[in-house]
């Protein structure tokens, strides 16, 4: 089977020291660790990790090696440009959507994120979605790690 490629935000690298959060996200970095799924991050994850704590910088920097690093591409940019457009966040926000649009070029299989104003919401899920569509993306599947993580658990 297919291993799942994960798009990981910084909120989940950062969830690991949460104890809202550090069980799902520390069981997701188990499943990147174990081979079980592929780590997929951006440099707009890099960017934003090198501003964070240390200690999320050292987890950061242990998964770094077995990452997908994808890049903020000129076809990213433009679907960004899209999103903004479309007012789907305020451009404050504007790295939280190019996430996404990052993501959705990648056709990766999941975002994973924390962040339930944002990014993990069914209202901006569908709004990113729809203009995705719009310009021939298919849409993108977004979760916490809750759902995502395996806890080691074969169904």
């Amino acid at each position: 089977m297919k291993r799942l490629r994960i798009y990981v935000d910084t909120s989940v690298f950062g969830g690991c020291f949460d104890p809202e959060f550090a069980e799902w996200s520390n069981a997701l970095m188990d499943d990147f660790r174990s081979g079980r799924a592929a780590l997929v991050i951006s440099d707009v994850t890099i960017g934003e990790v090198a501003m964070a704590p240390e200690r999320v910088r050292e987890i950061f920097s242990e998964l770094l090696e077995i990452a997908d690093d994808l890049a903020v591409t000129a076809e990213a940019l433009e679907l960004l440009r899209a999103y903004e457009s479309h007012g789907i966040l305020a451009s404050r926000f504007r790295n939280d959507m190019l996430h996404i649009a990052i993501a959705t070029v990648a056709e990766v299989d999941v975002v994973v994120s924390w962040n339930f104003r944002h990014i993990v919401r069914l209202d901006k899920i569908r709004h990113f979605n729809a203009v995705s569509l719009e310009l021939g993306y298919k849409p993108l599947t977004i979760y916490s790690p809750r759902e995502v993580a395996s806890h080691e658990q074969e169904d």
